[in-house]
């Protein structure tokens, strides 16, 4: 038998089914139905949590009123809707925090310059730019307040996280995109 529900409702007959084929194959009928309708099932309940929507995603982006991109990949998309739905409440470090985590999947510091009139979001587990930056500042901006200005801060590979600690063939495998010379790149 292929199916597993149909091991299991064979299971519930009587021993004297144990050697019909007839029956066997009736339950493993039976049960390839019953495994669809299962998998049916999970797919469907798991378009209610952001993390594991795929094609009810866009019914997230409609009710949050965010464009649907199908350009863009599940995770990107999933970032963006998660972050809207972090976004709410009075601006605050924190706030900041968790959007830009919801975007990023990483650690994030937001510091606050007051005679700066501004704020800096610095990415401390991601090692480059972020592939969704621009979703993500499009998603500060909309909870910042109009007069603080942004900055983003990313982090680089220097020679020491890498001199006698990655293989030639490791390194060859880092985009350029990841290196600097050692000072941090704000933009």
């Amino acid at each position: 038998m292929n199916s597993l529900r149909g091991r299991e409702l064979f299971s519930y007959l009587p021993f004297y089914y144990e050697n019909s084929r007839v029956m066997q194959s009736d339950m493993d009928a039976k049960g390839g139905e019953m495994d669809l309708l299962y998998q049916a099932l999970d797919a469907a309940a798991a378009q209610f949590f952001v993390r594991t929507a795929t094609w009810g995603l866009g019914r997230w982006e409609f009710e949050l009123g965010i464009p649907t991109d199908q350009a863009k990949p599940l995770d990107q998309r999933r970032a963006v809707v998660e972050s809207k739905l972090r976004g709410a409440g009075q601006f605050s470090g924190g706030l900041v925090k968790n959007v830009a985590e919801a975007y990023d999947g990483g650690k994030v510091e937001v510091s606050f310059q007051p005679s700066e009139w501004g704020f800096m979001v610095k990415f401390i587990d991601t090692i480059g730019i972020p592939p969704n930056l621009e979703d993500l500042k499009a998603a500060v901006e909309e909870i910042k307040p109009a007069h603080l200005a942004v900055k983003y801060e990313f982090r680089y590979l220097i020679i020491r996280e890498i001199h006698e600690v990655m293989a030639l063939n490791e390194l060859q495998q880092v985009p350029l995109s990841k290196f600097t010379g050692g000072a941090p790149i704000v933009e």
